[in-house]
């Protein structure tokens, strides 16, 4: 008798419980430095997909725009062929994914190797060994929706492009309508990590180029001026000043938040004594000279201490490309072990009182249960 007792128990139970189709995306409050950003339950939010093939390798990186509420989001994808493409994704409340592309936003064209090619570089990022479009920055500015990434051709020229598309046609999904792009930094040399200020600064555009060992912000009064035979002179990774003094900086992170202490920068560094992990960290610069940092975290704001930050095509890594403010809290958007899309968030106010007051706001994250 004790036994069919127990059984109907259990059948009880298991008749009560519920599955749940989506993960959660709650945010517990864990204060040890005062401000905190928390990862996502949730986490990763975009991983890749065996079909289509072309985000079937990795999904990571992800670049992120605010509009009419809804968080849409970019990132790199690899797949057949070890190509790099953009991807897109929707997002309504930041979390959760609610539409998902099923073909690339973006593609570059990648230009034919002759025998007056020059000698190949040295470059490995995250894969994607035969070229494409790497590393995407999303800047809404005066209607348009501006997209910096770095581009590699598979065999000597790593460079920064940029194109734009208009805001109406973004939303729409109207990919066919981004312009040509047009590179910006010099041929011959290894660049990465640009970013484009959301709005003029003293009337101009303003694009930030490094951050290490200063900082560079360079000034246009259009982006127009930009035709394929001007560039963009800045400090390169080939360059022996780089990372001069600040050495395991490796550039800025996503796109610059204007709040009302300055400029919120979030940037990627490694450590000496941890030289093989990518680390975000943050400081703010002033809002009328940017090159005028005010103040900077003086600890790593997140740390690949996850799973899904330490198994992918690169062990240890953190690297964020997006970052918006929504309702009070920041939203970071990052990509795991150069495989996977993750996304963590903060109460705003909280965060930069504690990075201007202490330098030490800190990222956590909530296990998943």
């Amino acid at each position: 008798m004790a036994i069919l007792k127990r059984k109907k128990i259990v059948a009880k139970k298991v008749k009560k419980t519920k599955p749940r189709s989506k993960p959660r995306a709650k945010i517990v409050a864990y204060k040890p430095y005062g401000a905190t950003l928390e990862r996502s339950e949730g986490n990763p939010i975009i991983t890749p997909s065996n079909y289509p093939n072309w985000e079937s390798v990795a999904t990571f990186n992800p670049s992120a725009v605010l509009h009419d509420g809804k968080v849409h989001i970019v990132y790199r994808a690899i797949g057949a062929g070890d190509m790099s493409a953009l991807g897109y994704a929707k997002s309504d409340d930041g979390f959760i994914i609610s539409y998902r592309s099923p073909m690339p936003m973006y593609c570059h064209k990648i230009e034919k190797i002759t025998e007056k090619s020059p000698s190949p570089v040295s470059y490995f990022s995250g894969g994607g060994g035969t070229g494409g479009c790497e590393d995407p920055r999303l800047t809404l500015l005066d209607g348009k929706i501006y997209l910096l990434y770095t581009a590699f051709n598979g065999w000597d020229s790593v460079r920064i492009a940029v194109t734009t598309i208009s805001l109406e046609d973004f939303i729409a999904k109207r990919w066919q309508n981004w312009k040509k792009p047009v590179f910006i930094s010099p041929p011959g040399e290894i660049h990465k990590n640009w970013v484009l200020f959301p709005e003029k600064i003293n009337g101009k555009y303003a694009i930030l180029s490094a951050i290490s060992p200063i900082i560079m912000i360079h000034y246009f009064d259009s982006l127009n001026e930009f035709d394929g035979t001007k560039y963009i002179k800045s400090i390169h990774q080939d360059s022996p000043l780089w990372q001069l003094r600040d050495r395991g900086i490796r550039g800025v992170g996503p796109t610059p938040i204007k709040t009302k202490y300055g400029w919120l920068v979030l940037y990627h560094a490694t450590e000496l004594h941890d030289s093989h992990r990518y680390k975000l960290w943050a400081m703010i610069l002033d809002k009328k000279d940017p090159t005028k940092v005010l103040y900077r975290s003086r600890r790593p704001i997140l740390e690949p201490d996850e799973q899904y930050e330490n198994e992918g095509l690169k062990s240890g890594v953190i690297y964020s490309c997006g970052a918006v403010v929504k309702g009070k809290n920041l939203f970071v958007y990052y990509g795991g072990a150069d495989m996977v899309a993750c996304v963590a968030t903060a109460d705003l106010d909280s965060f930069l009182k504690e990075l201007t007051s202490k330098g030490v706001p800190k990222l956590t994250s909530k296990k998943r249960k």
